[in-house]
Formats: C-alpha cells, structure tokens, sequence
C-alpha cells in the first residue's frame, strides 16, 4: 500500500493529547492518526458509534430507572414514618419538654452513628426493602444481569 504525505494542521490540545497517546501506546503519531481516520472513514463506522451510543444510553437509562426506583422507595418510606409518628405521638407535657429535647438529641446522635456504621458495611436499606418486596428483581442490584424485558423497564 502506497501512502501519501500530508502536512495538517491541529490544534495545540490535539497535538498535545496526541503526543501523549502516542507516548503512552508506543505507537507513531501517523499510525494512530490514520487508524482514526479509517475508522471515521469506515463505511460502517457510523453504525458501530450509534450502536455504542445506543448501548450507553440504555444503560443510563437503566441507571435512571434504578435511581427513580430508590427514590420512590425513599419518599414512600419517609411519608409512612411521618403519618406514623403524627398520629401516635403524643404531645409532651411542658414540664417534660426539655428532658424531651435532651433524649431527642441523644438518639439522633444514636441514629447517626447507626446510620454510619451502616453505610461504612456497604449495607442499603432501600436494596433490602426492595429484595423483600421485589425478591425475583434482584439484578436491579447488580446481582445478575436483567432480562430482556427488565431492561426495557420496569413492569406496571
């Protein structure tokens, strides 16, 4: 194969990152701009970057679906506690509202080093809840991959 010299001109954040690559690789500049070249020039080489793109995008649109699943989860979750606790917590005597604070005070910083520990296990509730409610969705976890029809989302 014959090949031709050219003389191009590119700008200085190419040039450098093309020094790099070069450098990193242990590959010429010329090979590597050329094989970008083929590639761009590829007849299929559209339909290989929208099937990559396409392949991204459905796993961030599986990111997004797992995220909104959380989030749903969380705010169902918060909403029941507080409808809980309004209805069954009685007011506290004025006398007792300063004692009240106290052991308020206590638990919460009970609670935050609770929900560290937690956290620092790599534990989640939200995963628990959801493989309790949900135990055949479990790959939405990262246990498994999802089935084709899982993958286009969930089922009402």
């Amino acid at each position: 194969m014959s090949r031709t010299r050219l003389n191009v001109f590119l700008e200085f954040e190419h040039a450098k990152r093309l020094d790099e690559l070069a450098t990193m690789k242990g590959l010429s500049k010329s090979s590597i701009i050329a094989a970008a070249l083929a590639s761009f020039l590829s007849a299929d080489g559209g339909d290989r970057r929208e099937a990559a793109i396409a392949r991204r995008l459905d796993q961030l649109t599986r990111q997004f679906d797992k995220l909104e699943r959380d989030q749903n989860i969380l705010i169902e979750t918060v909403a029941l506690f507080v409808r809980y606790y309004l209805s069954v917590t009685l007011p506290v005597p004025e006398a007792h509202q300063e004692a009240a604070r106290t052991q308020g005070r206590a638990r919460f910083e009970q609670f935050v080093q609770q929900l560290g520990r937690h956290l620092q296990r790599g534990n989640s509730l939200v995963k628990e809840v959801h493989e309790e409610v949900f135990p055949d969705q479990s790959q939405f976890f990262g246990h498994g991959s999802p089935t084709a029809s899982e993958a286009t989302g969930p089922t009402p």
